[in-house]
Order: structure tokens, then C-alpha cells, then sequence
């Protein structure tokens, strides 16, 4: 597949969800502009890190820029799924946070995943000019989505199954 190099600027939505039961669910990052839609393949902990780094990210940019007007972090969930249809560009191998002062916007860049005899400069790159309320709505909203999975064992902290599952705290027995 050839090379994608491209820039989003700027999304008018952008958000991340999943397909499928839980321990079966396949994750996704889709942004829109205009008559665009760009759907990518990412992981749950991508999704997870991604939640933690744009708090991070914030703190940051207000230490930078202390004077950022302030905005809601309510989202409507509503809003937040995607849409179809679901035709991903790439898997996701990394992704990044930057910020444009000028026109007050983050961009989430996001890499593909390199692959075998892939020469990192082939590697594909999208991305996504946001604001700041996008950025955290998709943060908020990915938290959300990726808490919604498999109960956590109390025990190991492995997800369990329905049906429970085979725990190594207790020997392998059920649990």
C-alpha cells in the first residue's frame, strides 16, 4: 500500500470506538472533515495512553499558555460513536500530541504500524488538526468506551471471561 501523508486541518469530529462484544471488541480512531472521513485501527491501550497523555498534554499547554480560554469537558456520547463506514487506512503504531498557538489548535498525529521490511521513512502519517474541546471530548469518550470491556479479576487484574476464567492467583482454578 502506498504511503499516506496526510493533514486534517481542521477535523469537525473526531472520536474513537468499538466494535464487538467485550473480549472481542476491534477499536477505532475516525475523524471527519468535510466530506472526508479518515478511520484508522487502534488498540484499547492506545486508547487508554492516549486519555492519559492529552491530561497531561493540557496541563502543559496551560503552563505554556496560562491565558487559554477554558471550555466544557462534557461530551454527548451520542456524538461520540462512529460511523459508518468502517474502512480503516492503517493500524495505528504510535501516536502524538502537539499544539499550534497560532490557530489554537492540537494535532494528534498518528503512525502506522511498522511493518515487516517497511522502512520507517514509507511509514504512513495523519493529522488531525483539533481544538482543544475535540481533543478532550475524544479523551473523555475513550476512557469511557475502554472501561466498557470485560469485568477486571479482583485477584490477578486480568479481564475475566462471562463465564469466569482461569485465574493463576488461585492455581489455575476458575474463578
Amino acid at each position: 500500500m502506498p504511503k499516506i501523508d496526510l493533514d486534517l486541518n481542521p477535523v469537525d469530529h473526531i472520536t474513537a470506538d468499538a466494535i464487538g462484544k467485550p473480549g472481542e471488541r476491534v477499536f477505532f480512531l475516525q475523524a471527519v472533515s468535510g466530506m472526508q472521513t479518515v478511520t484508522l485501527l487502534i488498540e484499547k491501550l492506545q486508547i487508554q495512553s492516549l486519555a492519559t497523555g492529552v491530561a497531561e498534554f493540557f496541563d502543559e499547554l496551560l503552563r505554556h499558555y496560562p491565558d487559554l480560554p477554558a471550555f466544557s469537558e462534557n461530551f454527548e456520547e451520542e456524538r461520540m460513536h462512529i460511523q459508518p463506514p468502517v474502512m480503516p487506512l492503517f493500524r495505528v503504531g504510535s501516536l502524538g500530541l502537539a499544539y499550534d498557538a497560532e490557530s489554537d489548535r492540537a494535532i494528534l498525529v498518528a503512525h502506522e504500524i511498522l511493518g515487516a521490511g517497511q522502512e520507517p521513512e514509507d511509514v504512513s502519517e495523519i493529522r488531525f488538526w483539533c481544538t482543544r474541546k475535540q481533543l478532550a471530548d475524544l479523551a473523555n469518550w475513550g476512557s469511557e468506551v475502554t472501561s466498557r470491556g470485560r469485568q477486571i479479576c479482583p485477584l490477578c487484574g486480568q479481564p475475566m471471561d462471562p463465564a469466569g476464567h482461569l485465574c493463576p492467583k488461585k492455581n489455575g482454578h476458575s474463578h
